[in-house]
């Protein structure tokens, strides 16, 4: 009978000395606060000084190619092409 694959929940696989090391650092304890700052802030990060919401717009075909080629052509997302169109329009307004 094979033995079971041993995987974390990413998917890679844990090797013998993974889970010994694994199993010495749960025998040792656990210092709380460590664990907390080692896992870092959970979510998006912020944009500007309070949560962001999220706008819906229907973008035609052409449009939407135009803008993911631009997206593309400065190494950015859609969504800050976007926002920095927007700005600039309403800044000139």
């Amino acid at each position: 009978m094979t033995e079971p694959a041993r995987r974390t929940k990413t998917g890679k696989k844990l090797s013998d000395a993974d889970l010994k090391r694994l199993a010495d650092e749960a025998e040792a304890g656990y210092d709380v606060d460590e664990l907390i700052a080692r896992r870092g802030k959970r979510g998006r990060p912020t944009l500007g000084s309070a949560p962001a919401s999220v706008e819906s717009v229907r973008l035609d075909p052409e449009l939407r190619d135009a803008l993911a080629s631009r997206a593309d052509a400065e190494g950015t997302s859609t969504s800050e092409v976007i926002r920095q169109a927007l700005r600039e329009y309403l800044e000139a307004g």
